[in-house]
């Protein structure tokens, strides 16, 4: 059963409903039909294809946790007829192990429209960078 998203915002929040409650099969319906999306999660190999993509978070989903629960804050936006670009701050809700509080992340989601709707074909994580004064010097 393939659900049709009408806006790139209704399939960020279905995608982002989705790792929260830990469905897999939900998380994947977000995501283009087509074999040329790609996933890169920190610390992990660029995950390309759909069967990499439903792989890679089906290891997430396996850490031992079902759903991963995160405030989103949109940065920005940039959209066009076909093309969506979102650029936001996810923040885990769960704080660590040792109580320290949960690493915030930008993400970059990247969405098409198709005959079916928008689809996610691009989600990109990465920490963000260190405050300007511990830049390396060629950062500055």
């Amino acid at each position: 059963m393939s659900r049709t998203y009408d806006t790139p915002q209704d399939a960020e929040d279905a995608y982002y409903d989705a790792l929260e409650e830990g469905d897999l099969e939900i998380l994947l319906a977000v995501w283009d039909e087509s074999e040329d999306i790609g996933c890169l999660l920190p610390m992990q190999p660029l995950a390309q294809g759909r069967a990499a993509v439903r792989d890679a978070f089906a290891r997430l989903f396996a850490r031992g946790r079902q759903g991963i629960a995160l405030s989103v804050k949109h940065l920005s936006w940039i959209e066009t007829d076909q093309v969506a670009i979102h650029l936001v701050e996810e923040s885990p809700q769960d704080h660590g192990p040792d109580g320290s509080p949960p690493l915030v992340v930008y993400g970059v989601n990247i969405y098409r429209r198709g005959t079916g709707g928008w689809r996610l074909i691009l989600h990109q994580n990465a920490p963000p960078p260190p405050p300007a004064g511990n830049l390396p010097p060629m950062a500055r």
